[in-house]
């Protein structure tokens, strides 16, 4: 090997199997893959699968472990332990100051057990304290007292307590000295909201024993494989954090096997906008790309709303190993339940060579399921399973070069004997699986859609996951949208953990904010990407204002290792041209280059004069960073972006009868594109200043304005 080659390790931990990658640091050419099933009952659960996938990797492709530069796996145990009730009892120690503040705070802080489904709940019981005369020794009488009561971790949760947190961290300091773990809420997050606030630490602290347990565990064998780095988990939002941050906060690993997929796809996607599905053999998580990042929210627990950040999916029981039910008239549904759970191949994976005869057998997957299930016996005793694979790749949807291609012979024998029984033929059995499926997912892309705001000319379905081509293709075509499944797709979730970046977020309610305010929230943003394991040089940051909740969001990102060499070509104009063309669906001779800067292109299509054109950013390497139905752009120096600033605002406005909608702006400078997104000049010129300031007065830049139509 090479001693100038630098490995990233990324591991995927799926339902079925763990997935290890490793990647060349500077090409981001893969060196190597590994995969395992998933360890759900060693007695070290799924981290055991993590180091085994992790160390077949190595051996089997002679990588040193001191070219090791980065490792990070994802996990689902954060949500595992949720679903499957693994969780502590907690102890929530509530504080506020008297009278009538310690009244209302009293009944804020008094939370009930969270009820998480299949008759599970964490169990929670508490205790307040006014703060006058509260001190170490009433402090460690109370934990002692809710301890006897059965708690085994402690929640700290303070009224104000994102103000001053003095007394929560004294509860933290008591915890620490007695051994027993303890979650302070103002640290989750700095959002006012009491109960909240209380709530999301307390389902961060009922899982905090059995990730500690398998961090620790994960963490310990990493290191006894010689690999000297720090370990780096994947985090819900898409983002990484190093292991000690994960010990502390492990709630923000809930969907980060989601996240891992989407973070890989953005590694191939040239596009900026788009709805992506990671298609596995049960499930199918559909979420949204939005100006070149993953739709975040607020993750629901158990209907109770809290202030855990995590990709907006929707998770959906139809994927490609889903099995059909059917009656004599035709196919009646697809999924939810899959091949694999109940013991059945795929027919499209299967050899059919020993099949003869065959007759359709209707059975319930599960106790309790639907007794209309299909499954396919032949005349050797062997039993088959129909599924989404099985119908697209008999349409002739799935090519030879998809990971989900498969046996077409075997998929139109198992085919033709429900066919036979229903008296149709085997190609409109198959068109009545992937229009069932179709109704299923159809909604959920539209819905998905219209809350992130995505004009249809910017769709664009990305498929992940091992069964991406037996779903998308199909729904693409349906739609009349584009699609693309990129490279690697099968294990784009291990793609996307090695390549991943340190993301941290910080919030905060301030109404009216300042310069000095933003400055503030941006340099804690900063601090934490760092203290997650960022390298101080690479963080970014973006901030977002909501003037209706004057709610102040700092998102930070970082590398935990800068490049510094770039192997990729960059593209010339006319690649650039031929790129924007195809993603505006026109011939390149119908756009034109309206501005560039030494790292950006910015194209639009040729429109009458008054009208703004369709707009589309690229960088230099041809990913479109920025995609916009009406836009306009001024290039100008970082000293003069006022004017530009002000003359766009008025020319791209939009009157309406009661209302002024404003454009969204973006600003190009040196290599990065900053998005605004404020309806509000004041406060967009401060985001802009901060920026501006860090700049040579004479830097030029470019200023975009965009609106939807």
């Amino acid at each position: 090997m090479s001693e100038l080659r630098k490995v990233r390790m990324g591991i995927d931990v799926g339902g079925t199997h763990t997935k290890a990658v490793a990647i060349d640091n500077l090409t981001h050419e893969i060196i190597g893959k590994s995969s395992v099933k998933t360890t759900h009952d060693h007695e070290r659960g799924v981290a055991a699968g993590v180091v085994e996938s992790f160390q077949n990797c190595m051996k089997e492709n002679d990588i040193d472990p001191k070219s090791v530069i980065f490792v990070a796996h994802s996990t689902t145990q954060a949500t595992n332990a949720l679903i499957e009730g693994d969780v502590a009892d907690i102890g929530v120690f509530g504080m506020a100051r008297g009278g009538f503040e310690g009244f209302l705070a009293k009944r804020q802080l008094k939370i009930a057990d969270i009820v998480l489904g299949n008759q599970r709940s964490i169990k929670i019981i508490n205790a307040f304290s006014k703060l006058k005369g509260m001190n170490k020794a009433s402090v460690e009488e109370m934990i002692d007292d809710l301890v006897r009561q059965g708690s085994e971790v402690i929640v700290a949760s303070m009224a104000f307590g994102v103000d001053n947190n003095d007394a929560e961290n004294l509860v933290m300091e008591v915890c620490t000295e007695k051994g027993i773990p303890c979650t302070v809420a103002s640290d989750i997050t700095k959002l006012y909201g009491l109960t909240r606030r209380t709530r999301t630490a307390t389902i961060n602290a009922s899982i905090l024993p059995k990730m500690l347990s398998v961090a620790n565990s994960t963490e310990v064998s990493v290191k006894e494989s010689g690999v000297d780095v720090p370990l780096m988990i994947m985090r819900g939002d898409g983002g990484v954090m190093e292991i000690a941050e994960m010990k502390k906060r492990p709630v923000l690993t809930m969907l980060s096997g989601p996240a891992a997929s989407v973070m890989g796809s953005l590694m191939y996607l040239r596009a900026s906008n788009g709805v992506y599905f990671e298609v596995g053999g049960t499930t199918t998580n559909i979420g949204v790309i939005k100006n070149g990042r993953p739709a975040i929210d607020y993750s629901v627990v158990g209907g109770h709303e809290t202030y855990i950040s995590s990709l907006d999916v929707r998770i959906t029981g139809c994927a490609g190993g889903s099995m059909i039910r059917a009656t004599a008239n035709g196919v009646v549904d697809v999924g939810p339940r899959s091949a694999h759970i109940a013991g059945l191949d795929y027919a499209v994976y299967s050899d059919p060579i020993n099949w003869t005869g065959g007759e359709v057998e209707f059975f319930s997957p599960k106790e309790g399921d639907p007794a209309d299930y299909v499954a396919i016996k032949f005349d050797n005793g062997e039993r088959v399973t129909i599924t989404n694979s099985c119908a697209a790749n008999v349409l002739g949807l799935i090519k030879p070069e998809h990971f989900s291609y498969g046996n077409i012979e075997a998929a139109r024998k198992a085919m033709g004997v429900l066919a036979e029984y229903c008296g149709t033929t085997i190609e409109d059995i198959a068109t009545q699986i992937m229009e069932r499926s179709y109704a299923k997912l159809e909604p959920v892309i539209l819905a998905l859609a219209e809350k992130y705001k995505l004009e249809k000319s910017q769709i664009s379905l990305v498929g992940v996951g091992g069964g991406a081509s037996s779903l998308i293709i199909y729904l693409s075509e349906k739609m009349g949208v584009k699609y693309s499944i990129p490279e690697n797709a099968e294990v784009i979730s291990s793609i996307g953990v090695a390549l991943a970046m340190v993301r941290d977020v910080v919030e905060r309610i301030i109404p009216s904010p300042s310069k000095e305010d933003l400055r503030s929230i941006k340099t804690e943003a900063i601090n934490k990407a760092i203290e997650s394991g960022a390298t101080p040089e690479s963080v970014e940051v973006f901030i977002e204002i909501d003037p209706q909740t004057s709610k102040v969001t700092a998102i930070a990102t970082g590398s935990t290792e800068v490049k510094t060499t770039d192997l990729l070509a960059e593209a010339t104009v006319e690649e650039a041209q031929e790129l924007a063309a195809g993603d505006l669906g026109l011939p390149p001779n119908e756009i034109d280059l309206l501005e560039k800067s030494s790292h950006f292109y910015v194209f639009g299509t040729r429109v009458s004069t008054g009208d703004n054109p369709a707009i589309r950013i690229l960088d230099k390497k041809g990913f479109i960073k920025v995609q916009r139905a009406s836009g306009k752009v001024i290039k100008t120096t970082a000293e003069n972006y006022v004017q530009a600033v002000e003359q766009l605002w008025d020319d791209l406005a939009i009157y309406q009868t009661e209302v002024i909608l404003r454009p969204d702006f973006y600003i190009c400078a040196g290599p990065r594109v900053m998005d605004f997104s404020v309806n509000d000049l004041e406060a967009l010129m401060l985001l802009i200043d901060i920026e501006m300031s860090t700049l040579d007065p004479n830097e030029e830049v470019m200023v975009l304005a965009a609106n939807s139509l």
